[in-house]
């Protein structure tokens, strides 16, 4: 568990569901997802389950939790891939950015070989590359049509990276 200014990051519980399925659910969170919205709550049981039982091996995982409330998730999801998903109500309020300033430096700590994270976004989502950039994430690149969203649609992804912040010998975004 991590304690913030506002949020608990904690484990994921069986009664989370509804909540995270408040956000599966909803067509403008998921619009840069990597499928469309949920219209089966077993959709998000199955997240859940992941979420609940990690791979600890790959997996650095919260829920974040807002005055009891459950509003969203984040961590690193398949290391070194950092994800976060907020529920559109607690938009624009900082909380990805106050949720991930606590779990990237424990996820350099738990994987000390680990020489960088990624995030990998719609360059669409312009919220989304803020947020990273406000991190010190680095856009490395953007491939066009390239994912197939949802079946129907090909779109762009651009990919990102943070180095670990205590590597004398990391590169540079421009030797990626």
């Amino acid at each position: 568990m991590i304690r913030t200014d506002r949020l608990t990051l904690r484990l994921a519980r069986p009664d989370d569901l509804e909540a995270l399925h408040e956000a599966f659910s909803d067509p403008r969170a998921m619009r840069y997802w990597s499928g469309p919205a949920h219209h089966d709550i077993a959709q998000t049981e199955r997240i859940l389950r992941t979420l609940i039982h990690p791979d600890p091996g790959k997996q650095e995982e919260y829920v974040l939790d807002y005055r009891g409330r459950c509003i969203g998730k984040a961590g690193v999801w398949d290391k070194p891939e950092v994800g976060y998903m907020v529920v559109p109500a607690f938009w624009g309020r900082g909380f990805a950015f106050e949720a991930l300033s606590a779990i990237l430096p424990r996820a350099f700590g738990r994987w000390p070989d680990q020489a960088h994270l990624t995030a990998e976004l719609d360059p669409r989502n312009a919220a989304s590359a803020r947020l990273l950039e406000k991190l010190g994430f680095v856009c490395t690149g953007v491939v066009e049509k390239n994912f197939l969203y949802g079946g129907v649609e090909w779109t762009d992804t651009a990919y990102y990276r943070l180095d670990r912040p205590d590597r004398p010998d990391r590169p540079s975004a421009n030797s990626l």
